[in-house]
């Protein structure tokens, strides 16, 4: 058969600009970061993540979107990235991070690691039973993002509503869910993928644990005040100083049983004995040593230094004190570490940081400094045709996965006919037969799923209200 020298012309770009304009902010739909199968080594071994919600390409970088995206506060002020900072292992300098009507009231917690843990509870006081439960707590908070549904604030129906009406979201969630619905489980299972997917591999630590059995050994990559650091860190008292029995090596997540750390104010003042919580030490400071803000719950403590003198000499007694932080014969834990110990120890913690999280685009805000946000949903380059004898040809591109694209045709690349819709399946490949005849052009173009109208959007958000 005589090929169409013209069939190899056909092209394919569809970018969305969903937000009214094109920006920096451009997320790539047709070829997706890696959040489901990053390296992690195998000592690593402890996991929260439930079996019904597996970290996924897709569902992360919905969970991206949903992260950074301000519109998730009743003022378009404030995003779960506003307190979360990658540039500060997802955590946050200031003492108390501002919301839409006021301030946390506890120092916002390094999200660093947060899925490599056997605790399934979250916030200092563990009040989320889950990391999905949560991700959109905050949104329906008063003071952090203002969707509460209480002193006069809209309830977080109005923003599934709102949501629902946006373009970018039908794709998404129509891209990670099968269809454009939105509810807050699809949002909580979204956002947790992408917090799961926060992974700080790459410190000085990890380079020192490839190369020998256990922990306990000293790294060939370590100086000796680090190696020993090390060992006070994992030893028990006498002669240690037992950080291990809380904050578990290699991970360095939190024991799950641990109790208050004898730290027991509160922002602003007050007393608050539930904290039992704490973050990853996984880069507790930044890769040069630097500060992410004060450490603890109140942020209270200043300085590496300063939570090692609270550990040697703990100050006080209090009815949900840790166990570990008790000495047998009665009392608080008393170390009497050594200026040169204490040296060791803070040597030893700064080995814990990695490099990449603090800038690796897959973790960065993908909205422009105006807040907009652009897809691309179809590849910049020609696409494939394929010719299949018998006058057909297979026309093929990679898409974003699970949508729905029109098959068009045209003679003049002016006019342009629709043959038939394609969905681009799990892998994000639209492919179809054709039959040739004469000179043709064909090409993949998208429509977003159709906004919902306004009176099943109203339906919907008295039907959540019951």
């Amino acid at each position: 058969m005589k090929r169409c020298p013209l069939l190899a012309s056909v092209v394919l770009l569809v970018l969305l600009h969903l937000s009214g304009r094109a920006g920096d902010g451009i997320l790539d739909l047709t070829a997706l970061a890696n959040y489901a199968n990053q390296p992690v080594p195998e000592y690593i071994t402890r996991s929260n993540t439930p079996a019904n919600n597996a970290i996924t390409d897709r569902g992360a970088t919905l969970g991206r979107v949903l992260f950074y995206d301000k519109r998730l506060s009743r003022n378009h002020t404030i995003a779960c990235g506003s307190c979360h900072q990658q540039a500060h292992a997802f955590g946050d300098t200031a003492t108390a991070s501002p919301g839409v009507a006021g301030t946390t009231g506890r120092h916002t917690m390094r999200l660093v690691n947060a899925g490599f843990s056997t605790e399934f509870r979250f916030f200092w006081d563990e009040r989320a039973t889950s990391l999905e439960n949560q991700t959109t707590q905050p949104i329906q908070t008063h003071l952090e993002m203002g969707f509460s549904g209480t002193s006069g604030d809209p309830s977080f129906a109005d923003l599934v509503t709102k949501l629902s009406a946006i373009s970018e979201y039908r794709v998404l969630f129509t891209m990670t869910s099968g269809d454009a619905t939105i509810t807050e489980a699809r949002v909580q299972l979204a956002l947790a993928q992408f917090v799961r997917s926060i992974q700080s591999f790459d410190s000085k630590f990890d380079a020192g644990r490839a190369q020998v059995g256990n922990d306990n050994l000293d790294f060939p990559n370590y100086t000796p005040s680090e190696n020993n650091g090390k060992l006070l860190f994992i030893n028990s008292p006498p002669g240690g100083a037992g950080c291990a029995g809380c904050h578990r090596p290699p991970e360095f997540d939190i024991d799950p049983g641990s109790k208050n750390n004898g730290v027991i104010t509160q922002i602003g003042g007050g007393t608050d004995l539930t904290n039992t919580r704490a973050p990853s030490l996984r880069d507790v400071v930044g890769p040069l040593g630097q500060s992410h803000g004060g450490l603890m719950h109140d942020a209270s403590k200043p300085t590496l230094a300063s939570v090692i003198d609270h550990y040697d000499h703990i100050p006080g007694d209090n009815p949900n004190l840790d166990s570990h932080l008790r000495r047998p014969g009665g009392g608080t834990q008393v170390l009497n570490l050594t200026p040169q110990q204490k040296a060791d120890l803070i040597a030893f913690l700064r080995t814990l940081s990695g490099s990449a999280i603090y800038n690796d685009r897959r973790w960065s805000d993908p909205f422009d400094a105006q807040g907009l946000l652009s897809l691309i949903i179809l590849p910049t380059s020609a696409i494939a045709i394929t010719n299949q004898g018998n006058g057909t040809a297979l026309v093929s591109s990679k898409a974003a996965p699970n949508l729905n694209y029109l098959l068009q045709t045209s003679s003049d690349l002016k006019t342009w006919t629709t043959l038939t819709t394609v969905n681009s399946g799990p892998n994000g490949l639209c492919f179809q037969p054709v039959t040739i005849t004469g000179t043709a052009f064909f090409r993949y173009a998208f429509q977003p799923p159709a906004a919902p109208s306004a009176s099943s959007r109203l339906t919907r958000a008295k039907a959540r209200r019951r």
